[in-house]
């Protein structure tokens, strides 16, 4: 059963956000990501509003956690701690 990242970002400092945007695609490439949606032309009916939003599907819950905890995510998710604050939650599909 597929399994989702959903995650809001507001970035605070773009040019430094880069280094993230170069790094990520190694393990979403690895652990066979697809973009579902990632934009920042949403509305925010409740909770804390963000900017930027992103839903990738994962082939099933543990790779979508291994994606997360990889080395190479870990590399990029260092980029972006400084520059991003994030949100970031997964979620099983529905079978």
């Amino acid at each position: 059963m597929s399994a989702y990242w959903i995650a809001h970002v507001n970035i605070e400092d773009a040019q430094q956000y880069q280094n993230y945007i170069e790094l990520a695609p190694l393990a979403f490439k690895k652990y066979q990501a697809k973009f579902i949606a990632r934009g920042e032309n949403a509305t925010s009916l409740e909770g804390d509003e963000f900017k930027k939003h992103v839903i990738i599907e994962f082939p099933d819950y543990q790779t979508a956690l291994d994606c997360y905890h990889s080395d190479e995510y870990q590399l990029a998710k260092k980029q972006r701690e400084n520059v991003a604050t994030a949100m970031i939650t997964i979620v099983d599909g529905l079978a």
